[in-house]
């Protein structure tokens, strides 16, 4: 979503030089004229009553006005009145933008204008909200809700980009690519509590808004169904999970984020990045049998925990010589033997004792196929 920015401020009105010895010669002045035309109308001081009435640029008002006047008595052209009009409308003008600096009016006016950009780009981490026009595109505005019921969408994460220039919309773009997805873990630990049909979207700056101050990426969770929204939180962490909870999640994310980074090229085409894959899911194996085991757990969970925990050596091996095969074919048969040998009804055991979602999700499987990368879910908003 791109919040709206503000309309391009216009450029000053460019004065035409006149003349270093006064206006050329006519050879037809109005008293020749065949239809003795009457003399037209000075533009400039049109432009200067228009600018004093609607008060925008004041002084360009008055300094049109002035101008206005020295051409209609050199031309001979009517608008005099226009001018002077324009002129004494653009003087009270600039009085009261001088009031209105003085008493610090103007600054509020674009503070405020700063802090509506800023409100209509980003909210707060778990805030739930209603767009009327859609998470796909351009939105304007953002109704809070509560996350208890049906929303829109939800705010997991919020990214302050460094300030300067703009970045640029490809840049900005990517940088909430990459933070937004390697966030989404962080807020709802649990995998499995999340449904299938909700992906990650986010707000980012616009070059106008930019301007304005707004230098926040907020990521978002939302369904991929344009007519459905989700209905409850989907926030599963320090804040909502007990300790136990939390222990065994961040031992599963280790596994998980490690299955994440497969390489985007197939083990026929760069053995090695799918052999070094293998090797990063192989330590983080390890190191989740170390976070299993060493955690006191509460006694409904301590043998299904440690069922958890006995599987994952046979795991480990099993990517490890896949990490450790001398052609692709070899890579393949140790590939193909981890990805079968783990039970999901042990892990189902574990988590029904803990707490925890038991509903294995169906794209689990996808995060273990070498050569897939991360799928392309992400939508701009």
């Amino acid at each position: 979503m791109r919040p709206p920015g503000p309309s391009q401020p216009q450029g000053p009105f460019q004065g035409t030089p006149s003349a270093p010895y006064g206006p050329p010669y006519q050879l037809w002045g109005q008293g020749y004229s065949p239809y003795n035309r009457p003399a037209p109308v000075n533009g400039v001081a049109i432009a200067s009553l228009v600018l004093g009435l609607l008060c925008f640029v004041p002084a360009a008002g008055l300094v049109l006005g002035l101008i206005a006047l020295a051409q209609i008595k050199r031309r001979g052209e009517r608008g005099r009145g226009l001018a002077v009009a324009g002129s004494v409308l653009s003087s009270v003008g600039l009085a009261l933008w001088a009031v209105s600096l003085s008493t610090g009016f103007v600054l509020d006016v674009w503070e405020g204008a700063k802090n509506a950009a800023k409100d209509s780009a980003s909210m707060n981490k778990g805030t739930c909200f209603d767009s009327p026009s859609g998470l796909e595109g351009a939105a304007y505005d953002f109704d809070e809700v509560p996350c208890a019921g049906a929303h829109d969408g939800e705010v997991f994460a919020v990214v302050t980009l460094p300030g300067g220039a703009y970045p640029g919309d490809d840049e900005v773009t990517d940088t909430a690519d990459d933070k937004c997805y390697a966030l989404q873990a962080s807020y709802a630990m649990d995998a499995w509590a999340v449904p299938e049909d909700v992906d990650v979207y986010y707000l980012v700056p616009t070059r106008q808004s930019w301007r304005l101050g707004d230098h926040e990426i907020t990521c978002v969770f939302g369904n991929t169904e344009e007519d459905a929204g989700l209905t409850g939180s989907l926030r599963n962490d320090e804040t909502t999970l007990d300790a136990d909870q939390l222990v065994y999640l961040k031992a599963a994310n280790t596994q998980d984020a490690a299955l994440d980074s497969a390489p985007d090229a197939a083990p026929d085409d760069d053995l090695s990045a799918n052999q070094e894959w293998a090797r990063r899911i192989s330590d983080a194996i390890s190191e989740e049998a170390t976070m299993l085991s060493g955690h006191r757990w509460p006694a409904r969970a301590r043998k299904p925990v440690a069922a958890v925990a006995g599987e994952l050596e046979a795991l480990r091996k099993a990517w490890a010589q896949a990490a450790g095969a001398k052609d692709v074919d070899t890579f393949y048969e140790h590939y193909d033997h981890a990805v079968t040998i783990e039970d999901p009804g042990t892990a189902v055991t574990a988590r029904k004792a803990l707490g925890l979602d038991t509903t294995p999700p169906s794209y689990e499987d996808d995060y273990a196929d070498p050569g897939a990368g991360r799928a392309d879910a992400e939508a701009e908003v």
